[in-house]
Parts: C-alpha cells; sequence; structure tokens
C-alpha cells in the first residue's frame, strides 16, 4: 500500500503505561495521560513501545493500549504500536492484530536477543511489513537490541512499499544524513538530547520519552525548524535540557518519568514492573536535583512537585506474566 505525506505526525511521545500499585495497568489514568499529552501539543502517539514497558505487557494488554488511544485520540493524533517481537511470526500475529484495533501505523524494533545478522534483520522486518497495510517505523536501537540496521539493510528496506520511516536511537549522523540523500524515508529522533540535531539535518519529528512530561516545547521546537527559525528552536532546546537530562540519565527514562509525573500528581502511581524497580535515594535525588534547575520550561512547572520515593521503591509482579517473545 502507497502512502503519501507524513502518517505519524511529527511531534510522537513514546507513551509510559501507567500503572496501580500492584503493577496492573492503570486504565483510567492510561486515558487521562493520553489526553494529556494530545493536548499538550502530540500528533502522534506510540503505545507498547520501550517506554511503555512493551516486554512485560500482555498481548491482550497492548491490543487495549490501541483501542484506548485511539477512542481518547478521537482524530487529533496518530496512535502508533510499538514493540513487537523478537519472534517473527508473533511479531507478525501482533501487527495483524493491533491493525484490526485501530493502530495507524506500526514500529518494528530490530529483533533482540537473537543477534540476527543484517539478511535476518532484513527478512523480519520484510515479513511483517508484508503483513499489515498500515505505514511502518523501523527502529533501529542497537543499544537494546544487541545489532544496528546498517546503511545498506536501511537502503534495501527502504524500497518496501510499506516501509516509510526510521526511529533514530543510534546517534550516528553522518549515516543518517546519507540515507535521508539516497531514500525517501522519514527519520525520527528516538534520543531526547538529540532531537534539534536531528531535525537540522533534515529528520521529519521525534518519538519523545521527555513529552510525557511536556510535549509543548517539542512543538514548539518542530513548529519553529519548519519555519526555518533556528534561534527559537535553539532557545528551547537549551531550556529543556536539564528536564531531559532528568528523564533520560540516572535510570531507565520510564523510570524516570513515571517518578516525575507521579510527583507531579498526572498519574496515579509511578510503580513500573519488573525487572525495571523504582530509583534508589541515590537516583532519586540525582533526578530532582536535575529538575531544580528547570526553568521557564512550558507544561514543566515543578514548584509544586512532591515526589514519593517509597511509593516508587521496587517493583511490581502483575498477576499476569506478560509475553516474552
Amino acid at each position: 500500500m502507497t502512502h503519501s505525506g507524513n502518517p505519524f505526525g511529527q511531534v510522537l511521545v513514546a507513551l509510559v503505561t501507567p500503572m496501580t500499585a500492584d503493577g496492573e495497568v492503570d486504565w483510567p489514568s492510561v486515558e487521562k495521560h493520553i489526553d494529556d499529552v494530545i493536548n499538550a501539543g502530540c500528533d502522534g502517539v506510540v503505545v507498547t513501545g520501550t517506554t511503555g514497558e512493551t516486554s512485560t505487557l500482555t498481548d491482550a494488554e497492548k491490543l487495549r493500549l490501541v483501542e484506548v488511544g485511539k477512542s481518547v485520540a478521537a482524530g487529533r493524533a496518530k496512535i502508533i504500536t510499538g514493540g513487537g517481537s523478537n519472534e517473527t511470526a508473533h511479531a507478525i500475529e501482533l501487527y495483524k492484530a493491533s491493525e484490526k484495533a485501530g493502530a495507524d501505523g506500526v514500529m518494528i524494533v530490530t529483533p533482540y536477543y537473537n543477534k540476527p545478522t543484517q539478511a535476518g534483520i532484513l527478512t523480519h522486518f520484510r515479513l511483517v511489513a508484508d503483513a499489515t497495510d498500515l505505514p511502518v517505523i523501523l527502529y533501529d536501537i542497537p543499544g537494546r537490541t544487541g545489532v544496528p540496521i546498517q546503511y545498506e539493510t536501511i537502503l534495501r528496506l527502504a524500497k518496501h512499499p510499506n516501509i516509510l520511516a526510521v526511529k533514530d536511537a543510534k546517534g550516528d549522523f553522518s549515516e543518517v544524513s546519507r540515507v535521508l540523500n539516497q531514500t525517501d524515508l522519514m527519520y525520527f529522533s528516538g534520543d531526547d538530547s538529540n532531537v534539534l540535531p536531528h531535525l537540522a539535518i533534515g529528520a521529519t519529528g521525534l518519538i519523545g520519552v521527555t513529552a510525557n512530561i511536556t510535549a509543548a516545547p517539542y512543538r514548539t521546537i518542530v513548529d519553529a525548524v519548519n519555519r526555518g527559525d533556528l534561534k527559537t528552536a535553539t532557545a528551547e532546546h537549551k531550556r529543556l535540557e536539564p528536564l531531559v537530562r532528568a528523564a533520560m540519565t540516572h535510570v531507565p527514562g520510564t523510570v524516570a518519568t513515571k517518578y516525575i509525573l507521579h510527583g507531579l500528581g498526572r498519574i496515579s502511581s509511578p510503580r513500573v514492573r519488573l525487572p525495571l524497580v523504582g530509583p534508589e535515594e541515590w537516583e532519586a535525588a540525582k533526578i530532582e536535583d536535575e529538575l531544580a534547575l528547570v526553568k521557564d520550561v512550558p507544561g514543566a512547572d515543578f514548584s509544586d512537585f512532591r515526589p514519593d520515593r517509597n511509593a516508587a521503591a521496587g517493583g511490581a509482579l502483575p498477576k499476569v506474566s506478560g509475553t516474552t517473545r
């Protein structure tokens, strides 16, 4: 299926999955949080991605997140399903079901743990993309999967009619430029600290973790770059820096973001599922030190920030285990 234009949006949030204190998905909080990020400026929401704790969600939870996202968005933002599987057959079935559930697009992560060759990666992506009419984002994050999508493989995948974009968490800017010069692929920054540099060399947008806390600055940056106003984009980038550092440096982004959102009173619990755990005392202190440096960031007012280290401590074992393959 051939897609014209950008079917994903430009300011996409890698959505956290709010949970109760015992580790079950908190569906009212999910609905509220999706509405919050859209109202703050997101035009795309990636559910069930890394930040959404995809590896410990059940398939049923993943599909319901798509359905809830579509219902809450009500046409205001695209709902992209992330995650996938390191088993090609399972990934195919999951994305087929996600399409039926109403997803607007899929983000396919490189198979992890297996460490396939580039031929295996190419076959995996092609077969999954063949199985759905939805537009596809390739997720290149070798720090988590163990293997990169090499340049030559990206060029070959770009010929598939459903593969339209890459989420880049590899940080190789010269490769991004080469691919943008030789393909029609869209690039989305997958590293919050590199959003502006990616946009400056031609990226389409971002899929960001910090956007859970505030999407407004990213909307400002993207809109400024769209109109060629680098001065405004750079000023917003600088203001965001300590918030990005708080969310992305000391503990996994999911953990820090839930800790911060709970301290702001925006989700009911900071709980994550094991093997993730909440920040230890010294980690929480570092996060809070970074937040003290955040000034004049739209949507990020920490004057009434009330972190709860006890509520965040440890991790939860849900009643039903997730699908690990």
